[in-house]
């Protein structure tokens, strides 16, 4: 049922968002080792993605946007935050690092690169209902 209601709302809503920077490959492999008890904080909520019309602007940490990398923007986390985030209808997840602000549509809670939201198999979608998992606070 659960699902059922939340393809409804996915059909319903269009997707937008704010995008932003590439996470560094070495990072990437270091978040890999990360453990679930390694969670500092957990939220749920909807997310979406930003791409084309941000590409290569200035995020609001100061990095070009490069919509193809593993970033996200998020209105509190403190910048250089890592976040795993899942989507809870296929599992699938990805690590993310904080470089932006947003996301400005009512009742979203993170914006998802291009790059981190193919990752997790939403862009078809442009929205979905996930969890956000802080694995590194930034500061």
């Amino acid at each position: 049922m659960a699902k059922a209601l939340l393809l409804l709302f996915t059909a319903l809503v269009i997707g937008a968002g704010v995008q932003t920077k590439t996470i560094n490959r070495s990072e990437l492999s270091l978040l890999s080792k990360s453990k679930p008890n390694d969670v500092l904080y957990s939220t749920e909520g909807i997310a979406s993605y930003y791409a084309n019309a941000f590409d290569g602007r200035t995020t609001s940490n100061g990095e070009v946007f490069d919509m193809e990398g593993l970033t996200a923007a998020h209105q509190s986390f403190p910048f250089n935050t890592i976040a795993r985030v899942t989507d809870l209808m296929s599992g699938r997840s990805v690590k993310v690092r904080i470089n932006d602000r947003g996301p400005y549509w009512e009742n979203r809670i993170i914006d998802l690169s291009r790059g981190a939201a193919e990752e997790i198999g939403i862009l078809d979608r442009g929205i979905a209902l996930v969890k956000i998992d802080v694995i590194k606070w930034g500061g």
